[in-house]
């Protein structure tokens, strides 16, 4: 008798799975840009959403990473015309990037936490993203380090789970706080142990050892943003792509690295050429 799966079966079967990286494929590096990019012009009205997803198809990217701060609202009528948008022009959206606090004790505002996370859960899901960029936090006063990050796996154990059933990864991204070391990080994603929860790696947040801590946190990488600049004890220095690329492709890294601006001059202006060079790394290390 043929036993037939309904859709929520075949994912949490999946999500018993380990996750595959891509081994024994040929590497992929995939250009995107990230919304926060033009941050001041959605602010200021000057873009709309549908808007980035023209600039993301005039440089000949793959994807855009949606920042969601400056949505109107997440309603369909906002959503699916965005989303059209988005086919229409050949764009993915893969990835939306939303705030989020983890560091919380069990208790209401912990299960608060977690509301809103599932809420966005859902609009990737209407938008066809499959990864969510989310924060881990500050660490309380009152706590310690270790503490506060068993307090994040703690919150995405249920959230990579109700994530999962909707064929969703969320990237937990190396933002200060609580992950403002790299060991850190990768202790609390192998204790939540879910094929649906990974890291979202940015090249430009640590600010010591900056790439023998990116090394350590590759192999966990489920999505990655890049920045122009990075700035440790040092001082700034423009951000080695090539290197950063070698160091995903060693590891089976396939997917997207995706362009976040964040230099003082007018995005409009500055970003072509970096999209220009992040199309030139993508494509030498694919």
């Amino acid at each position: 008798m043929l036993i037939q799966m309904t859709r929520r079966e075949t994912l949490l079967s999946l999500a018993a799975a380990p996750l595959v990286r891509g081994a024994g494929l040929k590497p992929r590096l995939r250009p995107a840009l990230c919304a926060y990019s033009f941050r001041n012009d959605l602010q200021q009205g000057k873009l709309k959403y549908e808007d980035l997803i023209r600039i993301a198809a005039e440089q000949e990217l793959d994807g855009v990473d949606l920042t969601v701060y400056w949505f109107p609202n997440t309603e369909d009528s906002f959503l699916m015309p965005l989303k059209r948008a988005a086919y229409k022009a050949g764009i993915e959206i893969y990835s939306i990037s939303v705030r989020t606090e983890l560091t919380k004790p069990a208790g209401a505002t912990r299960e608060a936490a977690l509301v809103d996370l599932k809420k966005w859960v859902d609009v990737a899901a209407k938008l066809g993203a499959g990864h969510i960029r989310v924060f881990g936090g500050a660490i309380p006063k009152t706590s310690t380090e270790e503490e506060a990050a068993g307090w994040v796996a703690e919150t995405l154990g249920p959230a990579g789970e109700y994530a999962g059933q909707h064929g969703i990864i969320l990237g937990l991204e190396n933002h200060g706080g609580v992950t403002d070391r790299a060991e850190t990080i990768v202790k609390i994603v192998k204790k939540v142990n879910s094929p649906w929860v990974g890291i979202n790696l940015d090249t430009a947040n640590f600010k010591t050892k900056i790439y023998e801590q990116i090394e350590m946190i590759a192999p966990h990488a489920v999505n990655v943003q890049v920045k122009a600049m990075v700035r440790d004890e040092n001082g700034p220095a423009p951000s080695d792509w090539d290197r950063v690329a070698k160091m995903l492709v060693e590891n089976q890294y396939r997917g997207y690295l995706a362009l976040e601006y964040e230099e003082k001059a007018p995005a409009l202006e500055a970003t072509p050429a970096l999209l220009r060079k992040l199309r030139e790394v993508c494509a030498r290390h694919s």
